[in-house]
């Protein structure tokens, strides 16, 4: 498996953390180990751009997820796609949550995988099953 972290957002990120959490994830989500999925942290004139470009939303964001290829079958290898993260958007979320900014990074993180593989959260229900899975998912990762 290559989950591949990079970091151009100039500020300190939990790199070795995430590469930790994603592997976790995917095992918990019967992803083949194989898969490839890239994780870039970046500043946040960059993320800005691509809010606009990809969503066609104003202003930065926390996270934006790049899904390639879906698995078909449990034991498919696939590149999954891309993670874009913004540290300083999500330091500030942090803030208002009351938690760390590792804690922040950590939930967008696993949000960003669900969404590449299929989840999503356009109703409530859908809000609900996932924001309680990924939050499953970083509990039981701190607690392994």
């Amino acid at each position: 498996m290559t989950i591949e972290v990079t970091n151009t957002s100039g500020r300190l990120v939990p790199s070795d953390e995430i590469t930790s959490l994603l592997t976790f994830a995917m095992g918990q989500l019967n992803l083949n180990p194989e898969c490839d999925l890239n994780v870039g942290f970046i500043d946040d004139d960059y993320m800005t751009q691509l809010h606009i470009k990809w969503m066609d939303e104003p202003g930065s964001t926390d996270v934006l997820s790049f899904p390639m290829d879906m698995p078909e079958n449990e034991g498919d290898v696939v590149t999954l796609g891309d993670i874009m993260i913004s540290p300083v958007f999500a330091a500030d979320q942090a803030r208002v949550a009351g938690h760390s900014a590792e804690d922040e990074i950590y939930i967008l993180a696993t949000h960003a995988l669900l969404h590449i593989i299929g989840y999503d959260h356009a109703d409530s229900a859908e809000e609900r099953v996932m924001f309680a899975l990924q939050e499953k998912i970083v509990e039981n990762w701190k607690n392994k």
